[in-house]
């Protein structure tokens, strides 16, 4: 490859494999019947898990709860508020899912009775469980942000779950005049996507640099650091000099307000009037989990990481980025990584059998611009009651990588892509 990528590659693969692998136990039996799995969420994790569930033991009923009948991905939706990329590459619908035997519910989930084992539906009717799995993936907290909520939104739009917040920022960009002003709003951690407001920033400068060069971009973070910083702020450097203003947290960078009739942010040190503001909240577990009782004071959902049964909800498992998965970052990959392992465990608990300790992988890929990639990898494993990074197994791009390396890196978070939409929902 030209150079050396910091990332022990065999260990990496190796995990990967110790992964997958887990799913090919033999299926278990059931005396009294196939056991009833209720999965709750459609995305990345949901979605996965079913069909892993499915693969393990054919018998198994395995129904898919999810209200809407397309899934929106959010990695690569940075790229089509860019205009780099249409909404329709990023949907995905579930008749694969259907066609390995999950039952599809189109409906949202609106109550978890633990005791009873159900989950009521918004038609009023209920299904029954063994074991419930949770994939809400989050709420933004419109209570967390003064003067920011869901009306607040269509003026200053999040973007941050996929679909019509999308083009409502993409729309604004195109609309916006060259010499404009576009602030992101950055939160505190934990959120979906560490990396996502930071590869956002590059991408919209790349917009910006080729269609509205005179145009600047400012990012008001309530953070001090953020995932691949040095990676991200040699790129605006080499690639996008004195158009990307990062300001911290000790610089007076989180925003306390917001006034979306003069699209202004403010902050303690100051006030920032957009023409464009992209303002990301705070966020929390979807709804359901809090409903099912597997919240903590947190907002988000402790878990075992053996068997990603909740802390404080029995029968009941959460994966993606509902759950607070220690070093694990909220990911679409780690959804994938950790359904797998979920549907692993789940089956030997119903079978009666001690669930192995999952090794589970994370690559968080993000563009710079088109052909320029950066990404952070790690593995994973129990200890101490969370998931811990395996010490030398990750890592980061090199800071110092050429042109053709940015190129291959690229390339490889359009194969992830492609290959997990494709297991997942092909």
């Amino acid at each position: 490859m030209g150079i050396s990528h910091r990332i022990n590659r065999r260990r990496f693969l190796g995990a990967g494999a110790a992964t997958v692998t887990a799913l090919a136990f033999p299926p278990p039996a059931f005396a009294q019947g196939a056991a009833r799995v209720v999965v709750i969420g459609g995305g990345f994790g949901g979605a996965s898990c079913a069909r892993a569930l499915k693969q393990i033991d054919p018998k198994l009923q395995v129904t898919l709860v999810e209200q809407n009948r397309t899934f929106t991905a959010c990695p690569f939706s940075n790229n089509v508020i860019a205009g780099l990329r249409s909404i329709e590459q990023q949907q995905f619908g579930y008749d694969g899912i259907a066609a390995d035997g999950v039952t599809l519910v189109a409906q949202a989930a609106t109550a978890v009775d633990g005791k009873a084992r159900t989950v009521g539906l918004a038609d009023g009717t209920s299904l029954g469980y063994d074991r419930l799995v949770l994939s809400p993936g989050v709420d933004l907290r419109f209570d967390a942000l003064q003067g920011y909520d869901e009306a607040a939104a269509l003026k200053m739009p999040h973007a941050w779950k996929a679909g019509e917040q999308t083009l409502l920022l993409r729309k604004q960009l195109e609309a916006m005049d060259d010499g404009g002003l576009v602030v992101i709003a950055a939160p505190a951690n934990p959120f979906r996507c560490p990396p996502g407001p930071y590869e956002r920033a590059c991408l919209i400068a790349h917009y910006l640099k080729t269609k509205k060069p005179r145009s600047k971009l400012i990012i008001l973070d309530a953070k001090d650091t953020f995932s691949k910083q040095r990676l991200f702020q040699n790129a605006w450097k080499e690639l996008y000099p004195d158009m990307i203003e990062w300001i911290s947290l000790s610089q007076g960078g989180k925003v306390n307000a917001v006034d979306p009739a003069t699209n202004t942010l403010i902050t303690d040190f100051g006030n920032h009037t957009a023409q464009v503001a992209n303002v990301i909240p705070p966020q929390r577990a979807g709804r359901i989990a809090a409903i099912a009782g597997a919240t903590d004071n947190t907002g988000w959902c402790a878990i075992d990481p053996v068997t990603f049964e909740s802390r404080s909800a029995p029968n009941i498992h959460i994966i993606g980025d509902a759950c607070l998965a220690g070093a694990m970052p909220k990911s679409a990959f780690s959804a994938n990584s950790q359904a797998k392992a979920c549907a692993s465990a789940v089956a030997a608990l119903i079978a009666g059998r001690s669930p192995a300790a999952p090794k589970l992988i994370n690559t968080c890929y993000s563009l710079a611009a088109p052909g320029y990639g950066i990404s952070v990898a790690g593995v994973y494993v129990p200890k101490n009651g969370v998931f811990a990074d395996v010490e030398g197994a990750g890592g980061v791009s090199p800071a110092d990588a050429p042109a053709d390396f940015r190129a291959r890196e690229a390339d490889y978070a359009q194969s992830w892509f492609a290959t997990t939409t494709a297991q997942v929902f092909g």
